[in-house]
């Protein structure tokens, strides 16, 4: 499966975001979905993840209440709204997707697939 996000851009602080995620090619298999984060100098971080169905999603807690991840079944799209964003929150965002259509978590490991990335900037 081919994963492309989009959606990144600078924004001030305290703005919003919307990020997409569009699968491609075995989308017939159901996966869960994540969305991580790698700022410069820093490891890859887990963001937020959703099961294959949308009933179950997972966030870190420096996102949570903040962020919120969905999915539109129909069109193989993973969103990742983001609000009331802060300086921190600037990294590239990239997607991923795991054949245990079930998880949520937060173990890179778990996706068996990531897309490129995109650069979310937040000013201050």
């Amino acid at each position: 499966v081919q994963l492309q996000a989009s959606g990144g851009g600078l924004v001030q602080a305290g703005g919003s975001l919307r990020l997409s995620c569009a699968a491609s090619g075995r989308t017939r298999i159901t996966y869960g979905m994540g969305w991580f984060r790698q700022a410069p100098d820093n490891e890859r971080e887990f963001v937020a993840a959703i099961n294959w169905n949308g009933r179950a999603t997972g966030y870190s807690d420096s996102v949570k209440g903040r962020f919120t991840i969905s999915r539109d079944y129909g069109k193989n799209t993973v969103y990742l709204q983001m609000n009331d964003l802060k300086p921190e929150d600037t990294a590239v965002y990239y997607c991923a997707a795991g054949t245990d259509s079930y998880y949520t978590g937060s173990v890179a490991s778990k996706y068996d697939y990531w897309g490129q990335g995109t650069l979310v900037t937040v000013s201050s």
